[in-house]
């Protein structure tokens, strides 16, 4: 290639170099030219892969979301296993990392990248709410093995660990929340509901 390095995985270098840009300067500094300058290929190879630039940002959020299976499935087998404050706390340090805080900054500034993923995210904010359906399903289980309580609200759980987690993780200069943070978090939202009942054999 003339202008720049062969890309052996050329969809995944665009995202990083995304990612790279979100981090470094902020969901203003992201265009096209941008991304292509940063994975070092030329402005063509973009548009060679995505209709056009806003389903490029499409794709990257959707392929952030899709990391969250993998995730969401560890979680909900950790379920009866540590102690619910540690699960939890080690699944918000793994959602809120600096990443993911700069994908939701880009979806909420941008209208266009918002409407496009109504698609797939219908309601709320694309990553969160994901999120969000992450934590109702790990504490569902822990609720079916006896460590939560029978009457516990588990989509406020759930909203009310996404809610502060992200506020804890946004308000951050210096990289992601420090984990004791993010236990306190866990600890205070589930402090009510976490029983110390056995689950059952």
């Amino acid at each position: 290639m003339p202008t720049g390095v062969a890309l052996r995985d050329p969809r995944e270098q665009l995202f990083d170099a995304a990612e790279r840009i979100l981090l470094r300067d902020g969901p203003n500094a992201l265009t096209s030219r941008a991304v292509t300058t940063e994975a070092g290929c030329a402005k063509g190879v973009l548009h060679r892969h995505f209709a056009d630039f806003d389903a490029f940002l499409a794709e990257l959020v959707l392929d952030r979301i899709g990391r969250l299976d993998a995730q969401s499935t560890a979680l909900r087998e950790a379920a009866g296993t540590g102690t619910v404050a540690d699960n939890l706390t080690g699944a918000l340090s793994d959602l809120f990392g600096s990443v993911a805080v700069a994908i939701v900054g880009l979806v909420i500034s941008r209208d266009a990248l918002r409407t496009r993923l109504r698609r797939t995210t219908p309601t709320g904010i694309p990553l969160l709410t994901e999120g969000t359906a992450m934590f109702a399903s790990y504490l569902s289980a822990e609720r079916d093995l006896g460590r939560i309580a029978p009457d516990a609200d588990i989509d406020t759980l759930a909203r009310t660990l996404i809610g502060a987690g992200h506020l804890l993780a946004a308000g951050q200069d210096n990289g992601p929340p420090e984990t004791e943070a993010l236990r306190r978090v866990a600890t205070t939202v589930t402090g009510g509901v976490v029983t110390t009942t056995r689950p059952p054999a």
